[in-house]
């Protein structure tokens, strides 16, 4: 059962970080100067990658070259987008000239080795809003920075228990595209926060649909796994959770 929990874990975390994708195949990102013409930066504005998103349609509605944005989010062969990620329509240096056409296409494509550590070092030490505990029950495990198993926290619970969103937002994902980890729910809750719920018995929001704190959105399974990601990287949120 330990080990069972650690391997859906890591497929979360693997999915969440690198490859929670619509498709199965690789998506390849070529230039193309006709249909996606270089584009001028948008200093401070972002996006959210939705379910089924590729960087051509992210590119098609926002109007920047994917290569750019391929660029600019640091997009390479081995790294991928996924539901609720928040990237840059504009370089980390916002001043910065678009960058130039790569020699080879950006890939973007599931990949089975092991992600690269994150860090929590950007993180602020508030968010800026209030959070609240997304169910009532004892914390069995602990988030432990650059464990891919351990980027968020599991909560103990009963099976049906309430589980509810920990701040106000938006769900950007709602699906259980994850085989073996039950119903996931992915809220956001500015252009830097995200909060992920999975494990869930049944979800009761759905995606595009504005939550509120506290308010449920999900019945527990056998369990709670919950993440806080600040820019994609996740975070401990007993940081930022209440002191019980």
């Amino acid at each position: 059962m330990e080990r069972s929990m650690e391997i859906s874990k890591l497929l979360l975390s693997t999915a969440l970080a690198l490859a929670l994708t619509a498709c199965s195949t690789a998506t390849t990102v070529r230039p193309n100067n006709t249909s996606n013409p270089r584009t001028t930066a948008k200093p401070n504005q972002t996006v959210v990658v939705k379910q089924g998103d590729t960087l051509y349609a992210i590119s098609r509605r926002t109007g920047v070259a994917p290569q750019d944005l391929a660029a600019w989010n640091r997009l390479t062969a081995s790294k991928t987008i996924y539901p609720g990620q928040v990237l840059r329509l504009y370089p980390e240096d916002a001043t910065a000239s678009p960058t130039p056409t790569p020699t080879q296409p950006v890939t973007s494509r599931p990949t089975p080795s092991n992600p690269s550590p994150t860090t929590t070092s950007t993180a602020p030490a508030n968010s800026g809003f209030n959070w609240f505990w997304p169910t009532e029950g004892a914390v069995v495990s602990n988030f432990v920075a650059g464990q891919t198993t351990k980027q968020g926290v599991s909560i103990n619970g009963n099976n049906g228990q309430t589980i509810r969103a920990a701040a106000n937002g938006t769900v950007v994902y709602s699906g259980s595209a994850l085989i073996g980890y039950g119903e996931l729910i992915i809220i956001k809750h500015n252009e830097q926060w995200i909060s992920a719920y999975g494990h869930n018995r049944k979800r009761l929001v759905n995606e595009g649909q504005t939550v509120k704190a506290n308010q449920p959105i999900a019945e527990m399974g056998r369990m709670l796994y919950f993440e806080i990601r600040y820019n994609g990287k996740p975070v401990d949120p007993l940081v930022y959770l209440p002191k019980k």
